[in-house]
């Protein structure tokens, strides 16, 4: 009997979980699906769903039109740089809350959090003044630096979590053995994280990649990344669904290849201390 139970309990979690993921995956399936009909058919109603002519144009006009490889490399140093940035940041903050917590450490974390929850709108203005003022509107720096520092209380809540995994008695035995704290850090800490490490990157970069508030609003042409193109094919004419779809699917197509790849380290990392 208990056998039984257990056993309808598994399927019902699979299939509850499959329908979950293919409800989250069915936007994504039905945007490079339209992204293959014309125009017509894009709108058309009732939609049609794979019973129509199937056709690389929509691609074509979006490769003539837009330079694509800049948008792409545009993306790439952005978000590579904000997570390599904010990793430097973040390993040695991480390490004092963990390893030497004070009094208002917690206290910090959520104040650090917090700042997650505040509306980008409200801050807008300020912080466009400020690129206007060094010289940081529509450059691969000032969007390097503005998505490391809206990723940071991630970054740094996922590493503490992670860091305090980690038996202090390793760290202690580091120092007792004459390693600074440099030392500790690179050839002790880090090495032990790995998984810890690499999930954050992963998750911080395709946050950086996914973020379109920020990179609309202080990049013009330069800097732009692929979330600008995407906008790029909305119109005072109106939306042109077939060839938004076809930007849309060129622009996530590396990242989910990327997180396609990378899915069994991203998990690794994501459980890393669950079991011990």
């Amino acid at each position: 009997m208990a056998r039984t139970v257990t056993t309808n309990r598994k399927i019902i979690n699979t299939a509850a979980a499959w329908t979950i993921g293919l409800l989250i995956f069915f936007p994504i399936l039905w945007t490079i699906l339209t992204s293959f009909k014309s125009e017509a058919t894009a709108i058309a109603d009732p939609p049609v769903f794979l019973f129509f002519d199937w056709s690389l144009e929509n691609y074509r006009v979006v490769l003539e039109r837009s330079d694509y490889g800049r948008f792409l490399l545009n993306s790439v140093i952005i978000a590579g740089g904000s997570i390599i940035l904010g990793i430097i940041v973040a390993v040695p903050a991480a390490w004092s809350m963990a390893f030497v917590p004070g009094k208002y450490t917690k206290d910090i974390l959520l104040w650090m959090l917090s700042t997650k929850m505040l509306p980008a709108v409200g801050v807008l203005y300020p912080i466009y003044l400020i690129f206007i003022k060094m010289g940081l509107l529509d450059s691969r720096i000032g969007l390097t630096v503005i998505l490391m520092l809206i990723n940071l209380p991630i970054i740094v809540w996922m590493l503490y979590t992670y860091f305090r995994e980690i038996p202090g008695e390793i760290l202690e035995a580091a120092r007792m053995d004459g390693a600074t704290l440099r030392e500790e850090i690179v050839y002790v800490l880090t090495p032990m994280a790995v998984p810890g490490i690499a999930s954050t990157l992963l998750l911080n970069f395709i946050l950086a990649w996914n973020e379109a508030f920020w990179t609309l609003n202080l990049t013009a042409a330069k800097a732009a990344p692929l979330t600008a193109f995407i906008a790029s094919y909305s119109s005072p004419e109106g939306l042109f669904y077939a060839k938004l779809s076809a930007a849309s699917t060129m622009a996530i197509a590396p990242i989910l290849i990327l997180g396609w790849f990378s899915q069994k380290q991203l998990v690794r990392g994501l459980t890393f201390g669950a079991v011990k």
